[in-house]
């Protein structure tokens, strides 16, 4: 499907720069610089991270959020182990098999409520631990928000943490949307990392208003001994890395992390008031992040989709995922439920 709609529902990846951003991207683009990371933007952005989570953290910066869990997980994760996720985690279904490719890595898959997991569901996947013949989990992966944009609380995830923990395990956080996560329970990015137990951290970019970039962080040292190598390998070495670093300098200055983690939550917290009320739509998830989802009469999708594009989740269900972005407008939320409105009240009277 190629979607040609200046705005749209479809992801946050499909949002433009935020002009902060782009003006970060050209205050760093001045006479020559330092390559690889070695330049002064670079160890200002350092600096910024660990204001935010610690002064404890290693910050390595990487192109893609791809590239962000494979690796970093690769640094924590060997051939020989096993990575416990839930069922429709970005590192199973979006990733092309990556991490198996590069890691060599098993995941075993959870099927989860609302896209979280529990300390209940770990326990079965536990039973051969030291059994040779099976891939030994060491790594759990979870993803804030989920899959489904719900959120963790640091108390869910301090109890994942030390039970991993107890067994010798590791926790990685897929902070895609960790912004939004941290703007849904109004607390700090190190209180929903650092300070509950989170090993290793991929902190999203792109899908906030970066063009392009995402980080990985490491909340020990031991952890991070041989990335530096790993990121070469991985072929995520930027050498005008000025320009990835920059960016993050300014998402993490003023806020702007947060008021555009806001800003996307509201609105889609004000897309789905507004479609909760209109027959014939089920909101599916609690609406904690920027994605609503929602079943929606089949017969309205294609109209709709024509004027906001948006992604069909489970085409079984018509269930639809429809996200909210940092330039999403009150415009463009309220002219999608008139359309809703009128499109299925057709539907229903016809």
């Amino acid at each position: 499907m190629i979607f040609t709609s200046k705005k749209s529902f479809a992801s946050d990846n499909y949002s433009g720069i935020h002009p902060d951003i782009l003006l970060a991207i050209i205050d760093a683009n001045q006479g020559h610089a330092l390559a690889y990371g070695a330049d002064e933007w670079t160890q200002k952005a350092v600096e910024k991270f660990k204001e935010h989570f610690g002064n404890d953290i290693e910050v390595h910066f990487v192109f893609t959020g791809t590239a962000a869990n494979v690796l970093a997980l690769s640094a924590i994760t060997q051939s020989f182990n096993a990575i416990l996720c839930v069922e429709n985690a970005h590192i199973n279904v979006d990733e092309c098999g990556a991490p198996e490719k590069f890691i060599g890595a098993k995941l075993f898959t959870i099927q989860t409520e609302h896209g979280k997991l529990r300390v209940n569901d770990l326990e079965r996947y536990l039973q051969r631990v030291g059994d040779q013949h099976q891939a030994q989990p060491k790594t759990v992966s979870i993803t804030q928000a989920t899959e489904f944009e719900t959120v963790y609380t640091p108390a869910e995830i301090k109890e994942i943490a030390d039970f991993v923990h107890a067994r010798g395990m590791f926790l990685y956080m897929d902070g895609t949307r960790l912004a939004n996560a941290a703007a849904h329970l109004k607390i700090s990015l190190k209180a929903l990392t650092a300070d509950v137990g989170v090993d290793a951290l991929s902190f999203g970019g792109t899908k906030n208003g970066l063009m392009c970039g995402e980080a990985v962080i490491f909340f020990s040292q031991k952890f991070a001994q041989n990335f530096k190598y790993i990121r070469k390998q991985g072929m995520q070495l930027a050498s005008k890395m000025r320009f990835i670093s920059a960016q993050f300098s300014a998402l993490l200055s003023n806020d702007l992390w947060l008021k555009n983690a806001q800003h996307s939550n509201a609105m889609a917290q004000r897309l789905a008031q507004g479609l909760a009320v209109i027959p014939g739509i089920t909101i599916t998830h609690p609406v904690q992040a920027n994605a609503v989802f929602a079943i929606i009469p089949l017969q309205a999708i294609a109209v709709l989709q024509e004027q906001y594009p948006f992604y069909i989740w489970n085409k079984k269900t018509s269930e639809a995922r429809l996200m909210a972005s940092f330039d999403t407008t009150i415009e463009d939320v309220d002219n999608f439920i008139t359309l809703a409105k009128k499109t299925i009240s057709k539907i229903i009277n016809l």
